[in-house]
């Protein structure tokens, strides 16, 4: 892995625990509009639209079964310490939306939220 990995679910998926409902991720949806507002700003992102059903193959093969929850970022192992909430096996993890923008933010100079 060589730069920022970012993983969102694709939309409109089914959730087998409530049938007949299609849906969207709206934490994924609000880093979707931030990337698409500012599509310059994530030409360095890799950017990995998945399935919602699990196992999820790519997220599970880069930090593991427990951490399949989206979105996540995986940091770079290049990244300098103290950007990442969560570590695995020496890779920096964000999965908290907010925590996300911050680094986006930090890493790759997306505007900040306005507060």
């Amino acid at each position: 892995m060589h730069g920022d990995i970012l993983f969102l679910l694709k939309p409109g998926f089914a959730d087998p625990a409530l049938p007949g409902q299609d849906f969207y991720c709206w934490h994924c949806a609000l880093i979707e509009g931030v990337l698409a507002s500012f599509p310059h700003l994530g030409e360095a992102l890799d950017v990995r639209r998945i399935a919602f059903s699990r196992p999820r193959g790519d997220v599970l093969a880069l930090i593991g079964e427990a951490n399949q929850s989206l979105p996540v970022l995986i940091l770079a192992e290049t990244t300098p310490a103290g950007l990442a909430a969560a570590t695995h096996e020496g890779r920096g993890v964000v999965s908290d939306p907010m925590g996300i923008l911050n680094v986006l933010h930090r890493r790759h100079g997306f505007p900040l939220p306005h507060p």
